[in-house]
Order: C-alpha cells, then structure tokens, then sequence
C-alpha cells in the first residue's frame, strides 16, 4: 500500500480532479495529465507501477487495478 500512496502522493502535486480515478480491466487510471508531469516524477512513478496511458492522456496502473 506504500507504493500506492507514494504515487497519490506525486500525482497529487499535478491536480486534485474531481473524479481522480476510475478502473476497469484489472487497470488503475489517475487522471492526471501526464505532460504536466515532470521526467523525473514519471521516472519515479514508472518504479511504482504507474505508466502513461497515451490513449486516455492518464496514468495507469497493472499493479493496482482489480476491479
């Protein structure tokens, strides 16, 4: 759970959505644009196991997601 509060945590500093989340799949999507993501931040993020998600310009996450 650490690792998935740490990168709430870095997505945080990009934007507070509304509806920040939504899952279907078995995937995680935050939904926070990930151009507004600096390089080193999508580094540490990819560590966690959230990527970019160039289809829906989100984050998304295999680890996390299990709906």
């Amino acid at each position: 759970m650490d690792e998935l509060i740490e990168a709430l945590t870095i997505l945080r500093k990009y934007g507070n959505p509304e509806w920040p989340t939504s899952c279907d799949h078995d995937v995680l999507r935050v939904n926070i644009d990930p151009g507004k993501v600096s390089e080193e931040d999508k580094e540490r993020l990819d560590e966690l196991g959230f990527i970019e998600d160039e289809e829906f310009g989100v984050f998304m996450s295999f680890k996390f997601g299990s709906c």
